[in-house]
């Protein structure tokens, strides 16, 4: 073949792949462009209420922005842990207030109350509900959701959730039940710590299955995606990560953190106070030989772990009290290479086993009940025997039966 013959092949086959990739990054469309697109009209003449954080983007602009210059009339903001704009550290207290931006009253959801009051919805007709979600049961926003969906009903408030994706992809279940006797607002619904739901078909299933007061009454309407399947792990999606909280800015801290938020529930650092959080794991008194870390190796692909050593130290509106701060902790540091060919809470619970192994000082807590699911004992002895996977095995399957009727994909 003629050297410019070929080289013209290359730019049209480069040309064809850049195209085809360019197509690909815009195949779906999250609810709230669908809402932009085909319902906007529907809320003429109403008072509109907002539910969301810096996730709820379109196209690179925040909701409240595009609902503003569209003329919609937006007369108050809520906003969930981390806060409305997102700058709100993990657990800390938010309060009431206004929107520096727009002059908009500004209303907690994680503060002394995490519902909204009948006070706050008179100024409302209307709520969207728009947060992006990571799949963890542990991950505040779907309590939230159901907070909202309970509050609104008797105030004849309707609630419109506008859909995302679930960044672990809709097929992966994995993980504890949540036990009754251990559920708080880091896991409150019967479902595994890893549920492949998307946020709207969680709201389906929480009024149908009456996990919340005042179900009976609830109008809830969800504005599904458009191009999302459930076999799309985020990458795929070829949206944008905006970080839905501060320790988790990229996707592939969301997806560890899956498995990883189990050392929240242990007196070893989840990497808080580091560039890495859920992706350094470690702790002043732990010591790994090789064949820990080849453990991990061996039984994982799509994942490498290294031995590292890191200080924790305090990062305003990340990190304001680490633990083992400026402390010199050892442990790994985790790093994706394909996350289509590993379960996040499978390796988190084999790390665990494994840093409770070279970690003669560690302890599980009690908020290690809440994460998992279950009695800290009973995790113990599951780890000890390795019988959690049958454990996992049945949630999965009785649960996804349980789940089919609300799936929207």
């Amino acid at each position: 073949m003629h050297k410019s013959t070929l080289l013209a092949c290359v730019i049209l086959s480069l040309f064809t792949v850049t195209c085809s990739f360019s197509q690909f990054e815009s195949s779906v469309k999250v609810g709230a462009e669908v809402l932009l697109e085909e319902h906007l009209y529907e809320l003429e003449g109403k008072r509109v209420g907002l539910v969301m954080n810096p996730t709820a983007r379109v196209k690179g602009s925040h909701m409240l922005d595009t609902l503003l210059a569209s003329d919609v009339n937006v007369t108050a903001l809520f906003a969930p842990e981390h806060g409305f704009r997102g700058d709100v550290g993990a657990g800390e207290k938010i309060e009431d207030g206004v929107d520096q931006a727009t002059g908009l009253p500004v209303f907690s959801l994680y503060g002394e109350t995490k519902k909204p009051t009948p006070e706050m919805l008179e100024k409302v007709d209307l709520l969207l509900f728009d947060m992006q979600d990571v799949g963890g049961r542990f991950y505040t926003y779907n309590v939230t959701l159901g907070n909202i969906i309970s509050a609104a009903a008797p105030q004849d408030v309707p609630v419109w959730v506008l859909d995302r994706p679930n960044p672990a992809g809709g097929e992966l279940i994995s993980g504890w039940m949540m036990q009754k006797e251990h559920q708080s607002f880091v896991g409150r619904y019967p479902i595994p710590m890893v549920h492949g739901m998307t946020l709207g078909e969680l709201a389906k299933m929480m009024v149908a299955e009456q996990w919340i007061k005042n179900a009976n009454e609830a109008e809830v309407k969800v504005i599904p995606m458009k191009g999302w399947e459930r076999s799309m792990r985020w990458r795929q999606t070829g949206l944008q990560w905006i970080p839905p909280s501060p320790n988790l800015p990229t996707f592939e801290h969301g997806f560890v953190y899956l498995g990883t938020v189990l050392f929240e529930g242990v007196n070893i650092s989840e990497g808080r106070g580091t560039s890495d959080p859920f992706l350094k794991i470690g702790a002043p008194g732990t010591k790994l030989n090789s064949g820990h870390i080849a453990r991990l190796r061996r039984s994982f692909s799509g994942i490498n772990v290294e031995r590292i050593s890191f200080t924790p130290q305090a990062i305003p509106g990340k990190a304001r009290h680490p633990d083992f701060e400026d402390e010199r902790c050892h442990g790994v540091e985790i790093q994706i290479t394909d996350p289509t060919r590993f379960d996040p809470v499978l390796f988190g619970t084999t790390l665990l086993a494994v840093m409770l192994d070279a970690t003669p000082e560690a302890e599980l807590n009690d908020f290690v009940q809440k994460l998992s699911g279950i009695d800290k004992k009973m995790l113990l002895d599951q780890l000890q025997e390795k019988t959690y996977l049958e454990n996992w095995e049945k949630t999965r399957k009785e649960f996804g039966k349980q789940r089919s009727p609300y799936l929207l994909y």
